[in-house]
């Protein structure tokens, strides 16, 4: 695979530019918009426990299902027509929400706007490979940095619109956001249809993809992409499902101080998306990264252990620093695959394979909770959860793409 020379990142490619950010701002305002005014929507709509764990459930399922999906339809359909086909489900889920009259139709939109997220999640790796195949890590980190905005703006504007507006609008009015992100694309559309004018910058023809998805089964590269990236998710979502309470109980947190913290620990994203990155594209430090991502696992979790109720803060900046590999896995798949198809495949791999185990995180989490009656067990689990990470970094720092294991190089 030819390096190509870095160009101005405006350079002919602006439309693709915003249209990242957008659809990237899109990929987390369906989680983050529901859950700070699900007692509001209780009150219209009936919920059971039940409703509410599918609820939260749904997301990765979603994720894994059409992670699977998408790499096969984007073969045949396309990167650019898929993207706009998935943003117009999106909005119609997301509208769909905010219209809901029942637990039945609440959880089939969240299905269907989830079903869209999955969709995209898997092509915005490969959407920057091809547009901006000379600033991968700037352009990752940047895509990286609106997806962590858009996990802290939703819960801050929801209540408040709820309160305004009622809680259809709070959940609703994010299928504007949905809509405005179709603009570009269906802009590069149109342009890549005009004579000479093509939606892309110019790229050199393309070797085959890795395969589908029994093929990439057989990649080492692809498993240990996927064990860093599901190590990453299962801690997260973990901890957005049980952090507040854990510390309650161990630490001695009030609500409010055990909100705060969960604030805490989302708002660790924000720096490792801007940093990490770069730091992997342009200087390779492959290894270190895992290597402080998976101490800051461990020595967090040792502290919640030890000593919960002393810098209680300092082990939750640990723990949320932990998932830095997330933004990491995102930039591997494009530097660890030579073609736009190898980056479509091995995206979809690592996903939905991933999201299927990180699915079942807050479950086990909380059942090993229940049978032990204390929160040891849980955090030995989730302790070990990191160790896998450290053996896959070894594999994903040696400079190899995933097409090379399928050529047995």
């Amino acid at each position: 695979m030819t390096r190509l020379p870095p160009r101005p990142l405006w350079a002919g490619r602006s439309l693709a530019l915003v249209g990242i950010v957008l659809v990237a701002f899109n990929l987390r305002t369906a989680v983050a918009s529901l859950s700070p005014i699900l007692a509001r929507l209780q009150e219209d709509i009936a919920l059971g426990p039940a409703v509410v764990g599918l609820l939260g459930m749904l997301p990765p399922l979603c994720y894994a299902v059409f992670g699977i999906a998408t790499p096969r339809l984007a073969r045949r359909i396309g990167l650019e027509p898929m993207l706009v086909g998935a943003l117009v489900v999106l909005g119609v889920g997301l509208a769909w929400r905010g219209l809901a009259g029942s637990a039945v139709a609440l959880v089939l939109a969240s299905a269907l706007a989830f079903a869209a997220i999955g969709v995209g999640n898997v092509l915005l790796p490969p959407l920057v490979k091809r547009y901006f195949p000379d600033r991968i890590g700037l352009m990752t980190t940047i895509y990286v940095t609106a997806m962590s905005v858009s996990t802290f703006i939703p819960p801050l504007v929801a209540v408040p619109v709820a309160e305004a507006s009622g809680w259809r609008a709070s959940l609703g009015e994010w299928a504007v956001v949905a809509a405005l992100s179709l603009v570009p694309w269906i802009a590069l559309l149109v342009r890549s249809k005009r004579p000479q004018q093509a939606a892309a910058p110019a790229i050199e023809p393309e070797e085959a993809g890795p395969g589908g998805f029994a093929q990439l089964a057989r990649s080492p590269l692809a498993w240990a992409l996927t064990v860093v990236f599901t190590v990453s998710g299962f801690n997260a979502y973990a901890a957005f499902a049980w952090l507040p309470q854990m510390l309650h109980d161990i630490a001695g947190t009030t609500p409010a101080e055990a909100g705060a913290l969960l604030a805490l620990y989302a708002a660790m994203g924000l720096p490792a998306g801007l940093v990490v990155p770069i730091i992997a594209a342009r200087y390779g430090r492959i290894r270190l990264l895992v290597g402080v991502s998976v101490a800051s696992f461990v020595v967090g979790y040792l502290g919640l252990l030890v000593a919960p109720s002393t810098a209680t803060w300092l082990w939750v900046v640990l723990i949320g620093t932990g998932p830095m590999i997330f933004p990491l896995t995102l930039v591997l798949i494009n530097l660890r695959s030579r073609t736009h198809a190898g980056a479509v495949a091995l995206s979809g791999f690592v996903q939905s394979v991933g999201y299927l185990i990180v699915a079942v995180g807050p479950l086990v989490v909380g059942l090993l909770h229940q049978a032990s009656g204390g929160w040891t067990l849980p955090l030995v689990l989730l302790l070990v959860s990191a160790l896998p990470a450290a053996v896959a970094g070894i594999v994903v720092a040696r400079p190899r793409f995933v097409e090379d294991d399928r050529r047995g190089r």
